[in-house]
């Protein structure tokens, strides 16, 4: 049985998986970063949550963590591609189906990564915030 929070974050990825980019989640950096680029899900941390009594809930704004990574010589072109698909797959469904109350991603802090004998690596972590409540906190 998976608990809420695991069905949101599939479900996030699932949404991730229909981006032309390689979707992963949970996994290590590859050695090879496709042409359309790299998403990597990490489950991220639940927080504290608020609790609210009569029904028992618990109110969690839980960070989870998408790692974009582009590489070649047209980086810059391909990460903001990268990012507005990411956009676009989070605002074209804010709720996930229904599973959370709000979903939202923060703006990206990228970085260039020097590769020794190759093309250097643009890579941002891209925070997403996923709204929910669930009636447990192991849920």
């Amino acid at each position: 049985m998976n608990t809420p929070r695991e069905t949101i974050l599939a479900a996030l990825f699932a949404r991730l998986a229909t981006l032309p980019a390689t979707a992963l989640r949970g996994e290590v950096l590859p050695e090879r970063v496709p042409a359309a680029g790299l998403l990597i899900l990490r489950d991220g941390e639940p927080g504290e949550p608020e609790v609210t009594l009569s029904p028992l809930r618990y109110h969690y704004q839980h960070r989870a963590e998408i790692e974009a990574v582009v590489q070649g010589n047209d980086r810059d072109t391909t990460f903001a591609a990268l990012c507005a698909s990411i956009g676009a797959a989070i605002s074209a469904e804010r709720t996930l189906g229904g599973l959370c109350d709000w979903v939202e991603a923060e703006a990206p802090r990228p970085v260039d990564l020097p590769i020794d004998g190759a093309a250097s690596l643009k890579a941002a972590v891209i925070p997403v915030i996923l709204h929910y409540s669930a009636a447990d906190p192991l849920a």
